[in-house]
């Protein structure tokens, strides 16, 4: 017998959405009270929407996608329904990474880039009201729960006098998106554990972990840190033999499938060392880390402040264009742990411009990370105690349809 009666003929079709851009993502978001209350009936909907599986072209272009990861993304945005966190919170959501040559749906962890827009959207579809940070400020605050990572996220956006989210202010540039538009505030609370519970999974700033590739053994010098999402820190040293990053075209040239595939034996060592699902293509995530250019990026740029360390992001094994928020907030945070890569990485790089350009400029909590598309500045508060309050990042959002999207 069926777990309950359930027709597909009961969602709407087209179905009421959004598409938005979030930082440097684009994805459809629904309201939730448009969708079944099992997420497993999800499924065949977001892959229509989608245009999946695209298994002989990669394109989706049957559908909302872009044939890449960045662009196969989907919010549910709904009224807190957490007993734990509705008291607290204005909206909840949910984020679904969906499958471009296969039908998988991932649900393991969270967008940050996205998580920009849920505030703004569950505002524009009347699911709660911002609250205004102090009388008579143009700024507000939505509060949400993310249900991927059962993790607390506030997002800060100027508002209308009527309290409408304006996304249009010519305020800040991020990188990677042409043009200026208003600054939203993103911050991660308490972003430690997200998936496993702990800060460091395996309780090490750095494991070494035998991967094998190709009939051969090797052992990598890894840092498995969780914090917004969980992700797999290795060095350009060690996987490249050289401190700096390759340039980006080593992922993509017709030689790169060994690469690519040792890079993804390291992701699910790493995955299993943390308690994770190798198989979860979408999480953890693994980034490949490397000093700044002596040649570029030793100097400050226009604001003072010079690049801590850069980074290659491979998000659902391919380089992320830009790099996953989620992704750049874990580094922020890990930075910030003695012993671990990123940690070493970034000490290396101050000591050696220091003689040369004096005492740091940057502000204290921040890192500048140098991605494949420009740089980003990420922060993390820490508590007394030495434990994660919350990790910030600022993005920027566009309203880019509104209206239905045929499944």
């Amino acid at each position: 017998m069926s777990r309950r009666a359930f027709s597909f003929t009961q969602i709407p079709n087209p179905l009421p959405a959004a598409f938005l851009r979030g930082g440097t993502s684009k994805g459809i978001f629904i309201n939730r009270k448009h969708l079944p209350p099992t997420r497993s009936d999800w499924s065949p909907v977001f892959l229509s929407i989608m245009g999946s599986p695209d298994r002989e072209y990669g394109r989706q272009l049957n559908g909302m996608g872009g044939g890449v990861s960045s662009l196969s993304k989907i919010m549910v945005v709904g009224p807190p329904t957490s007993h734990e966190a509705a008291s607290r919170v204005d909206a909840e959501y949910t984020f679904a990474q969906v499958g471009i040559h296969d039908t998988e749906i991932d649900y393991s962890g969270n967008c940050g880039n996205l998580s920009s827009m849920v505030g703004a959207f569950a505002v524009d579809e009347g699911i709660c009201r911002p609250r205004i940070n102090t009388a008579g400020s143009s700024l507000a605050t939505v509060r949400l729960w993310n249900t991927n990572t059962n993790k607390e996220i506030h997002t800060t956006f100027p508002v209308t006098p009527d309290l409408k989210p304006s996304l249009d202010l010519q305020q800040v540039a991020i990188a990677g998106v042409p043009g200026k538009a208003s600054r939203i505030l993103l911050d991660f609370v308490d972003p430690s554990g997200a998936r496993t519970g702990r800060l460091l999974p395996t309780g090490n700033p750095v494991d070494h972990l035998s991967v094998s590739h190709e009939g051969s053994s090797a052992k990598y010098a890894l840092s498995l840190v969780d914090a917004t999402n969980p992700t797999v820190f290795i060095s350009s040293e060690d996987l490249f033999a050289s401190p700096y990053l390759p340039k980006d075209d080593v992922y993509t040239r017709a030689d790169s499938k060994a690469l690519l595939t040792n890079i993804e034996s390291i992701r699910k060592a790493g995955a299993e060392a943390m308690g994770l699902d190798p198989s979860a293509q979408a999480q953890p995530k693994i980034a490949i880390l490397g000093l700044p250019p002596d040649s570029q990026d030793s100097s400050p740029l226009a604001d003072g402040h010079s690049v801590d360390i850069c980074i290659q992001a491979m998000s659902m094994g391919v380089l992320h264009r830009a790099v996953p928020m989620t992704v750049g907030l874990c580094l922020g945070v890990a930075a910030t742990i003695s012993g671990t890569v990123p940690h070493r990485i970034i000490e290396l790089a101050r000591a050696r411009r220091s003689p040369i350009m004096g005492p740091e400029t940057q502000p204290q909590g921040l890192i500048r990370i140098k991605h494949p598309s420009g740089v980003v500045d990420v922060g993390a508060e820490f508590g007394q105690d030495g434990g994660v309050n919350s990790a910030k990042v600022v993005r920027t959002g566009r309203r880019l349809m509104h209206g239905a999207v045929w499944w």
